[in-house]
């Protein structure tokens, strides 16, 4: 689409559910600009660990149905790693994070098997499933959307979206719908994550104590990603040391390599969670068309690409 060119669909937000959502509507032939207050690779998406799972958030049976969706996509982009970030890697989900696994995705990864507590320092089920560097995917989305026509702007939007002078606006600001629509609902869920030199750990582990903390790491290329936190309506950015500590000695105690690793930097990222993701339309007092598509809560990564899919087909 030409610079100068009237949109007719403009997508609000920039993260990964933003970006997937404009590059669907793009490739299906819609003229389409995704304004973005921050660069994409200053969003929350890019903090995310980023392993393909449903995590915080709601219904289950959604989440799980855009999962899938997504998941077919992530296979495809494994197969150029360096391109999209996206690899296949193998771990472990243990027993507290299993959220019925052998159930609904048996059949969609046949690597699932039992894994034995000395294979992995945790029961559950060892996988293969996408895992992504999101520096890199967020950047190659970006490319992807200008491929197909797309333009990113920068762009800030005030409560109503009055303007955007399109006919079809779709509200992807994940937690900064609280301000926009408004809708109080959407509330941060604080999640904090030590970077560190990988020590040789070339496997993932997603696991939760006996006190129902969540402890996961996550190999990325060059580096190794432990976390983490959900901390409910905890709107601090500062990355806290003492939770800091917390997390590397849970991680440690899987891996006890984990313990000398040199720390590479901390993250914390506020996941725009809701009681059910919100994916309706609705019209505008002026006759604009509103599609809103927010409140992913920590699964914006793994469902992005199947939401994005359903959001799509709302826009007339």
């Amino acid at each position: 689409m030409a610079s100068g060119q009237r949109a007719d669909i403009v997508v609000v937000g920039g993260g990964v559910v933003g970006l997937t959502t404009a590059i669907v509507l793009a490739e299906r032939g819609r003229r389409v600009r995704l304004w973005t207050r921050d660069p994409v690779e200053g969003t929350t998406s890019a903090v995310a660990g980023a392993l393909w799972w449903p995590y915080h958030i709601e219904p289950p049976a959604s989440a799980r149905r855009w999962a899938l969706g997504s998941l077919d996509v992530y296979q495809e982009l494994a197969a150029r790693p360096e391109v999209t970030g996206v690899r296949l890697v193998d771990g472990v989900l243990g027993a507290g994070a299993l959220d019925g696994a052998d159930t609904w995705v048996a059949d969609r990864v046949p690597s699932l098997r039992a894994a034995p507590a000395e294979e992995y320092g945790v029961t559950g089920l060892r996988a293969r499933l996408p895992l992504i560097d999101m520096p890199v995917h967020l950047a190659f989305l970006r490319e992807r959307l200008l491929a197909a026509g797309g333009v990113v702007e920068s762009r800030t939007v005030s409560r109503g979206f009055p303007e955007v002078d399109a006919p079809v606006v779709v509200n992807c600001t994940g937690l900064g719908a609280r301000d926009l629509v408004p809708d109080a609902s959407v509330r941060p869920v604080r999640g904090q994550l030590v970077v560190v030199e990988n020590p040789g750990i070339d496997t993932w582990v997603v696991s939760a104590t006996a006190g129902g903390e969540m402890t996961y790491f996550f190999p990325q290329p060059g580096r190794l990603v432990l976390g983490g936190t959900a901390e409910e309506g905890v709107w601090s950015t500062e990355p806290d040391p003492a939770v800091a500590e917390a997390i590397v000695a849970r991680c440690a105690a899987l891996r006890p390599e984990i313990a000398g690793a040199r720390v590479l930097a901390h993250r914390v990222g506020l996941r725009p969670a809701r009681d059910t993701v919100r994916l309706e339309r609705e019209a505008l007092p002026d006759g604009r068309l509103l599609v809103h598509h927010y409140g992913h809560g920590g699964a914006g990564v793994t469902v992005a690409w199947g939401c994005a899919r359903e959001a799509a087909g709302l826009v007339p």
